[in-house]
């Protein structure tokens, strides 16, 4: 039997990943998540990070976003990221700590760590949630209803539903969620924001680390897509990746960044990074322009927050329209070219 399923669930905890010394943004953005569905369970928000030299440099990344109790493990061989140990600590640190709820990013890490620590527990994992709420749950099959889960939401079937999930029995209820889908903010509430070093030897086996990371590179990104104030996305209906062109001068008029759909990036007319998207980025732009895009729900959960929405389509009934603040219906060759002449008209 799941030994979680034998005690009291308790806290929300977030696992947050670093890079050096430097917490990741998808985990501010969980600690972010994470403080309001403990208020609504009236639970802790916990945390937990795993490096090396982190102790005293990543306490102020953390618990300015609710915490009220963050786990420190700092050992010589935790950083790089190795799978091994960090899912020793945390599967160990959870049989203590019996959490009810663990969040994490759909990362590089979070896609190997999430599915171990789950496996191992026996607890399930929902990846790629775009949305996460409290709610309860009827089993109509065995007339028992449950209080307080975690509603776990996603696209399904290849984005044409959207799906809730749901675990009833077993702990923690876990999900990973892309960066850039919640929105991170410093707590102004109350919390304890107590800081505690485990010794990581209680935690993690000798054979863990078994396993040596010789060299370690990280690129830096290309663009600031996920950060621009102005987004300008093309879709399928952009016809041609000479097309894309105009995006790209419309962007640089208007000191935006350019990105695209999945179809438009399958075609070859964008490069896989500038996506967005379920499967791409996550962007939050105060104006979003989406050219030639007909607004499948895959894409729509990875732009659908943004400050204003503008539509460029030659089809007035196509999906995106629906959530767009402006519609402008033409085809983009006849449309954007008007844009950037009077945008570059009409600013000094």
């Amino acid at each position: 039997m799941n030994e979680f399923k034998l005690k009291i669930m308790n806290n929300v905890f977030v696992y947050c990943e670093i890079e050096g010394t430097l917490v990741q943004e998808v985990s501010q953005e969980l600690l972010t998540k994470g403080r309001k569905l403990a208020n609504e369970l009236k639970v802790e928000l916990h945390a937990v990070v795993a490096g090396t030299g982190i102790k005293g440099k990543v306490e102020d990344q953390i618990l300015p976003y609710g915490v009220d109790k963050l786990f420190v493990f700092d050992a010589p061989e935790l950083f790089p990221y190795t799978s091994a140990p960090h899912t020793d600590i945390l599967v160990n640190l959870f049989k203590e700590e019996q959490p009810q709820i663990c969040l994490m990013g759909a990362t590089v890490i979070g896609r190997d760590l999430g599915p171990r620590v789950s496996s191992s527990l026996t607890s399930g994992l929902t990846a790629d949630c775009t949305e996460l709420e409290i709610g309860s749950y009827e089993d109509k099959k065995n007339n028992k209803v449950y209080e307080n889960l975690l509603y776990q939401i996603r696209p399904a079937f290849g984005g044409n539903i959207v799906a809730t999930i749901v675990n009833p029995d077993h702990r923690p209820q876990m999900a990973t969620v892309r960066s850039g889908v919640m929105q991170k903010a410093i707590y102004e509430g109350d919390c304890k924001k107590e800081v505690v070093y485990p010794e990581v030897s209680k935690y993690v086996s000798p054979e863990a680390f078994v396993v040596k990371v010789l060299d370690h590179h990280v690129e830096a990104a290309k663009h600031n897509l996920k950060g621009a104030p102005i987004v300008v996305a093309g879709g399928y209906g952009m016809g041609s990746k000479e097309n894309f062109d105009m995006l790209f001068q419309l962007a640089k008029v208007l000191h935006g960044e350019v990105g695209g759909s999945r179809a438009a990036v399958d075609a070859g007319w964008l490069d896989h990074d500038r996506q967005i998207g379920q499967t791409g980025v996550t962007v939050h732009p105060k104006v979003y322009i989406a050219c030639g895009i007909s607004g499948q729900i895959q894409h729509i959960a990875g732009m659908q927050d943004s400050g204003i929405i503008i539509s460029i389509n030659s089809d007035p009934d196509a999906p995106i329209n629906r959530i767009a603040d402006y519609v402008i219906v033409g085809t983009v060759e006849e449309v954007v070219p008007k844009l950037i002449k009077y945008y570059k008209q009409n600013s000094k």
